[in-house]
Formats: C-alpha cells, structure tokens, sequence
C-alpha cells in the first residue's frame, strides 16, 4: 500500500459545507463515531444504507493503514416522538405484550443479525444509552453549574438563548437561533421551558412511563441528544475526528450534541460531520404508513409485493454503492436487476483472473488504474467512481480472456492483488462465485418445461415423461401445481 494515501484524502465537512483535507488529531490514528439504532423495530432500509456507507468508509481507512476506533451507539432507552404520549419501546412493548427490555434486545438482535447479512464489521465498540446513564448525568450537572442548563419541574432542560450569547447554535444546520421553532422530539411538559428552541436533558417520567431511572431531578429518561455526547466523548475524548449519521439527524439531533460539548468541554467534538443521504422507493420517499416501504430481509427473501425476485445482499450493498453516499439514491427492481447484472459480471472477472494466459506485454496501464482507484476513494470515499474504475479493468480482463488483449505475469499479480482489495476489502462485496452458470442452468430448465408442457397439450407423454425423468435424474426436479411448473435443484 503507498505509503502517502491517507495524506490525500479530502472529506466533505457537513459543518463547513465543502471538501477539506483529511487531517487527523494524532498521525495515523482516527476516532470515528456514528449514531446507532434506537431498537424497537427492524432495522429499515434508509437505515441500513448509512451503515453500509460508514462500514466502507471505516474499510477502506483500515486498508490503508490508518489505526481505527469506530463508536457506534445502540439506543435502549425510552424516548417521546412527536404528536405520541408514549415513548417507541414502550408502545412496541405495550402492542407486542412483552418486556421493554424485551423489545430492546429482540431488536438489537434484529439488527445484528442484518448487519451481518450484508457483511458489515463489527464496530471497535458499541456502547448502550441505558449502560451509561451515569455519565449523562454528570454531564447535565457540568451544563447547570454553568448555567446552560435549568431544572424545572424535575425536568432538565438545555438553554438555547444562554448557550447562544457565546456560541452558535444552528452552526451545522446554519439556522437561525431567532427563527427556529424547536422541532426536536415532543415531550410532555413543554410549557415548562424558558424558550420553545430549549431541548430536553432529562424528562421526568409521568407514573404509566414504563423506561425510568433514578436522577438528582426525577425519576425520569435522559434526553435524545445528551447519549450521544456522553458516549462519543467518554470513548473517542473530548474532540475526535469524524462524526457520522444520516442526514435526518443533521437538525436537531447533532446541532443538540454540538451544543452540549461546548457547552461540557469547550470544543466541538468532532473536526470533520459527515452525513448519507436519504434512500427513496420508486422515486418516492420510504413510508409505511403509505405502504411505499420494504425491510431488507423481504428483499432478499422475495417475500415482497414490489420486486419481481428476491437479491442477494451483496447485489443490494453493490446497488447502494453506485451512488456517492450524500447522493439521495433511488431502489426498484428495474435499478436492482441492473446492478445484479453488473455484480455478476464482476464475479465473473473475478474468477476468470486465475485461468488468465500471460505473455511479454501488458495493454493496459495497471499502475495508472490502481492510483486512479485511489484517487475515487480519497476523493470524498466516492465509490461509484471506484466501481467505474473497477470495470475498466473487467473490461481489460474479457479482453484477455478473448485473447484480444495481453497482459504480463507481473501485472496479472498486482491486478489480482488490488481487484480483490479493492472488490472484498473496501466494497465489502461478499467473496462467492458468480451465479451466471446457475442463471444459464435454470434458462436451460425453463426451456425444457415450455417443451414438457407442450407435449403434454399435444398429449405426447411419453415425451413428457421423459424430460421430466431425465431432469430428476440429473437433479433437477419438477413441481406441478395449478397448473403451473416449478422447480428445486437437489
């Protein structure tokens, strides 16, 4: 790996709102924290893009060689949402009739689980809101004694206009502080706040409120944005290097969490915030309520209504990929199908570079091909840039293959070197062989049940018989129901 690479990199800083220089606060080390799940449901597929997103980010700064803590926090703990009087967990745990510690762990287990399917890594560490209630309220103590932050009512709130006569508040949304009407999570209580921009610290719990826990104000929850601080700075210190989520939690849930570490340390926490964009459905937004939503396991399964069959998950991580993550990206079985193809074709590439023959010569600069992948990913880790690249030298590959092109011993190694880090490392493409043989057997099937049935209309069964007897012999066999045919291949 050149050793200069991780000097190259240019990031897009949300908070500044261009491309700058990658510059870590120790050489060679990075602190990376991205906001996690709350646990009450599946995990949904928006969701599921930006991990994806921030899990090639954290590859490809380990495949160069860059030492890495990612943080990336589960939400266990209770919080309102708008225009609702109970907090999620506590309504999947009312509507399930189960524990809320129930709903918690059946959905971290979701979680992980297809996360797994989609081959992400772990992260360095994966702390949980309600593990350090402790540090939260000795956060909330630190912003009062400063008076940032009041208790009314047995409920801490942040003050907004206080914070703002030193500070910026709005910095990363670029608000207005005069002009916001607070739309963070609605809470009971709220005519107990000096201002309507104030945000919450900690809720004292009305009696049916199931998730409460003992503080010096209430029983009560911690506040949405204050676990977030309390866990990025206890792991990843006071500032680090990265911040990521998705672009949702631009405003308010990140400008809160800016706010409370000036407030706590008198820094930002982190140099560069970065956010993935939002992933829509047949060109619309993701909704359950309008019924235009799908979970990532029924797209594999194909148990869904929308897609003509079901995909693998490295053809859904691949088709995530085809975009720059704060590009808004668009899924339907149209763009699935396409990016099904073009995987194969990269498994096929794949494959063929270990039967490829080698000659004198190379027609094709490898050198300048792996520094241009390079190049893509230091480039605001643009990997659709990188796939572009990648099939440059697929195309490269068939040439050979087709003896219409030649390629050296040497070159050969470092192509298959840098495709297979480029492909399975960083892309995190899952390392199988391509299903292109198994489509062919399948159309070949297809073709003899077509000649099976017309047979049978003919009323030649002997014939039918035959291919369906020869089929089950070699494997492969038939299921006739309503009058329809499918099959299974033992």
């Amino acid at each position: 790996m050149p050793s200069d690479k991780s000097n190259s990199i240019k990031i897009y800083n949300s908070l500044t709102g261009k491309k700058e220089p990658f510059k870590t606060i120790t050489k060679g080390y990075v602190g990376m924290y991205v906001c996690g799940p709350t646990v009450y449901s599946n995990v949904h597929l928006g969701n599921l893009r930006t991990f994806i997103s921030f899990d090639t980010i954290y590859r490809y700064l380990n495949h160069i060689g860059m030492k890495i803590r990612y943080v990336r926090n589960i939400t266990d703990v209770g919080h309102m949402v708008e225009d609702s009087t109970e907090d999620r967990i506590s309504e999947k745990a009312r509507v399930e009739k189960i524990a809320p510690m129930e709903v918690v762990q059946k959905y971290t287990n979701d979680f992980h689980d297809t996360l797994k399917k989609f081959n992400l890594i772990p992260p360095s560490i994966e702390p949980t809101a309600q593990g350090h209630l402790i540090e939260q309220i000795e956060l909330i103590k630190n912003m009062m004694d400063k008076k940032l932050a009041y208790e009314k009512n047995g409920s801490v709130y942040f003050d907004v206009m206080e914070y703002n006569k030193s500070n910026e508040y709005g910095i990363l949304s670029r608000r207005n502080v005069e002009d916001l009407i607070h739309n963070t999570r609605k809470l009971d209580g709220q005519s107990d706040k000096k201002n309507p921009q104030d945000f919450a610290l900690w809720k004292k719990a009305e009696p049916q409120h199931i998730m409460k826990w003992q503080s010096p104000w209430s029983l009560g929850f911690p506040g949405w944005h204050l676990e977030c601080t309390a866990m990025s700075s206890k792991y990843l210190g006071e500032q680090f290097d990265i911040h990521g989520g998705g672009m949702d939690l631009k405003f308010p849930h990140h400008e809160c969490e800016i706010a409370q570490a000036n407030a706590c340390f008198n820094t930002s926490p982190a140099n560069y915030w970065m956010h993935a964009n939002m992933l829509t459905l047949n060109g619309s937004k993701m909704s359950k309520s309008t019924g235009n939503s799908i979970l990532p396991n029924e797209i594999i399964s194909g148990d869904n209504k929308m897609l003509s069959k079901e995909f693998s998950p490295s053809v859904i991580r691949f088709f995530m990929m085809q975009a720059h993550y704060r590009s808004i990206l668009d899924l339907s079985n149209d763009a699935l199908l396409a990016s099904e193809k073009g995987y194969h074709k990269l498994m096929d590439a794949v494959e063929n570079l270990e039967n490829l023959d080698t000659s004198s010569k190379t027609d094709f600069d490898v050198k300048g091909w792996v520094n241009n992948c390079y190049d893509a990913m230091n480039d605001d880790f643009n990997t659709p840039i990188l796939i572009a690249k990648i099939f440059d030298v697929v195309k490269f590959i068939n040439l050979v293959k087709a003896e219409k092109a030649e390629i050296n011993k040497n070159d050969l190694k470092q192509v298959k070197t840098k495709l297979n880090e480029f492909v399975f490392d960083v892309l995190g493409l899952d390392k199988i062989k391509s299903n292109t043989s198994d489509d062919k057997i399948k159309s070949v099937v297809e073709i003899l049940i077509e000649l099976r049935d017309k047979a049978r209309n003919d009323k030649d069964f002997e014939l039918s018989d035959k291919i369906r007897d020869d089929l089950k012999n070699a494997g492969i066999i038939l299921n006739d129901n309503n009058g329809k045919t499918d099959f299974t291949i033992n």
